[in-house]
């Protein structure tokens, strides 16, 4: 044993700076590609790509030609396959790169106005239990959801929000979008997550607060009018039943520039 170890590590190239950082790079890349499809449907198809895999490797050890002929014919369109199969995945991965957020560019949130006139009214819809879901939009811009609802571009006000989820009204349904600390639109459509890990005591609105959120770095937050709980989904995780004090600690936490401009905007529009 000592002598194969020896020979293993004469052939070894040298360990150098570049090496370690080469070995960290790969690991923290790796450790990103596992946390983007833990709990998703992602991992189930990793598991049947692995099992193609050891098939394959099968069919060559066991001298299976057809087997190993008819995998070698699929191999070239394998990537492609990824690629459809993984582009949601994908595109977070992108998004959260393009995030910057190891840079510090993010803030606290500099309007305590517009988090405390959300957090009242979110605590009134949870006492009615009134259904509602509102989106707070982070660096990555939620336009295309903004236009697929009603444009309001007004201050956020406790008031305003209740109006816009009274049961019965013409913007209910759908999701009010905040967006620079003014809100953008009412009643926007927003894509379903495909988790199937999701219980399913969850309804529309929160599959949709938690698939705007795996596409983007806002904040989702609802309100449920079955039982009057609120949750806050973001990154493509929710917390449920939390309480208002919990969701002001959430809006009081380090968030984006969409909450950064909220008082430039507000001294300079109507």
């Amino acid at each position: 044993m000592p002598e194969i170890l020896k020979d293993i590590l004469s052939t070894a190239p040298p360990f150098t700076f570049t090496g370690a950082l080469d070995i960290i790079l790969v690991a923290a890349l790796i450790y990103q590609v596992f946390l983007l499809i833990r709990g998703r449907r992602a991992v189930h198809v990793l598991v049947g790509f692995a099992i193609v895999l050891a098939v394959y490797i099968l069919s060559v050890t066991a001298g299976l030609t057809v087997l190993r002929t008819i995998l070698e014919g699929l191999a070239p369109y394998t990537a492609f396959a990824l690629i459809v199969m993984f582009q949601g995945e994908i595109r977070r991965m992108l998004t959260s790169i393009g995030e910057r957020k190891w840079a510090g560019f993010g803030a606290r949130v500099e309007s305590r106005e517009v988090a405390e006139e959300i957090v009242l009214a979110v605590s009134h819809l949870a006492a009615h239990r009134i259904g509602a879901l509102i989106v707070i939009e982070g660096e990555v811009g939620l336009r295309t959801f903004i236009e697929s609802g009603v444009p309001i571009d007004a201050r956020v006000t406790r008031d305003l929000l209740l109006a816009i989820f009274q049961p019965g009204g013409p913007l209910h349904d759908g999701a009010a979008i905040v967006t620079g600390g003014r809100l953008a639109a009412a009643s926007c459509f927003l894509p379903l997550t495909m988790n199937p890990e999701l219980s399913r005591v969850f309804g529309t609105r929160h599959r949709a607060a938690i698939g705007v959120s795996e596409d983007s770095d806002c904040l989702a937050i609802v309100v449920s009018e079955e039982r009057g709980a609120i949750s806050v989904a973001s990154a493509g995780e929710l917390e449920s039943d939390i309480t208002a004090e919990r969701l002001a600690e959430r809006l009081s936490h380090p968030v984006r520039r969409g909450w950064r401009t909220a008082a430039a905007r507000e001294g300079t529009r109507p």
